[in-house]
């Protein structure tokens, strides 16, 4: 049975384990004063075309969103989510065990807009007998697939600037959003119109890993204490500046994340001759097809996927999600079961 459930379910990209072995027995100071992170950090501000950046490397999303959003936030502050967003949806309320609120609120495609952000601040105007908004946090690609447009970001973040709001953008599939068909980002653009953001290895290739990037230093003094005292600063930082350093050095890190929109748009491209629609309009590599249940039912012997919602007593839409090691002749048997079907 093959996964089509997530993009983490291999290990990592050999070059990766490559890496880390042939520097195995190297020496190196902990706590990220490596000498692989002091590179892959001026690999990453050449990228960023930002040399202001400060950037720090921890292990995970969940683990960043928390990290990030805490820190950022004084006690009566509060983040502002889509429903659809993962600190909303699926991080076991990470963030309110912190003592903050996530506000969220109904999007068409899971991307916030000025106006959806401008209802929210006006529902939390009754200062100071509710919590005041702080945060936007949006995320890209989002959590159905779409990505956000230059003209979007720009527009959403100088809405937040004038609104004394911080815009702050999950990366944990940021790689598939920057090598989207449809894409004008690029990663300069995101450091020049967001304020914080991160860089997701963990869903592209690496074994573990998020890049955190503060675009304006004085936003990230003292965020080292922050990452000690949650006990999210690894004492082998080197493992985690090692992979991203490897993923950036020669642009590894967006060849393994066009490997798995390719593929997944393979597969759109296959739902849509037959005649199926789509929940969300994606171009990354997650996709939401809705199919007859009993279609369903046949390729769950083979295949393993999320059924995401129901849409009516006959259809249902599934996720599918395919990634940098994905195998190709998976997705060509699993296009010739549908097919079949």
């Amino acid at each position: 049975m093959y996964n089509f459930k997530n993009d983490y379910s291999e290990g990592a990209h050999p070059r990766i384990l490559d890496k880390l072995i042939a520097t195995n027995l190297v020496q190196q100071l902990g706590y990220g004063e490596d000498e692989y992170a002091q590179e892959a950090k001026a690999v990453l501000k050449e990228k960023l075309s930002n040399q202001a950046a400060t950037i720090h490397f921890v292990s995970g999303g969940t683990q960043t969103n928390l990290l990030v959003i805490s820190f950022l936030l004084r006690v009566h502050e509060a983040v502002i989510s889509a429903k659809t967003g993962h600190i909303a949806a699926n991080e076991t309320g990470a963030i309110e065990a912190t003592g903050h609120k996530v506000i969220t609120t109904e999007t068409i495609d899971g991307k916030l807009r000025p106006e959806d952000v401008a209802e929210v601040l006006a529902v939390y105007a009754l200062a100071p007998h509710v919590v005041k908004p702080r945060i936007v946090y949006i995320s890209n690609s989002t959590e159905i697939g779409t990505i956000y447009s230059k003209d979007e970001i720009k527009t959403l973040y100088k809405f937040c600037q004038s609104h004394q709001l911080l815009l702050y953008m999950d990366g944990a599939r940021l790689g598939h959003a920057l090598t989207a068909e449809n894409n004008d980002l690029t990663l300069a653009t995101i450091s020049q119109y967001t304020d914080v953001f991160y860089i997701g290895g963990t869903k592209n290739g690496a074994l573990l890993g998020e890049a955190i990037i503060f675009n304006k230093p004085e936003l990230a003094t003292d965020f080292d204490y922050a990452i000690k005292q949650k006990g999210a600063m690894l004492a082998k930082g080197r493992i985690l500046s090692i992979q991203f350093l490897e993923l950036f050095k020669d642009d590894l890190y967006f060849d393994l994340a066009r490997k798995a929109n390719t593929l997944a748009m393979r597969i759109a491209t296959a739902v849509r001759e037959k005649g199926y629609t789509f929940l969300t309009q994606s171009t990354t590599n997650q996709l939401f097809p809705i199919l007859p249940k009993k279609i369903i039912e046949r390729l769950s012997a083979d295949y393993q996927f999320y059924i995401w919602k129901n849409i009516d007593a006959d259809y249902a839409a599934i996720r599918l999600i395919t990634s940098w090691a994905t195998d190709e002749e998976k997705v060509t048997a699993f296009i010739k079961d549908l097919q079949e079907v």
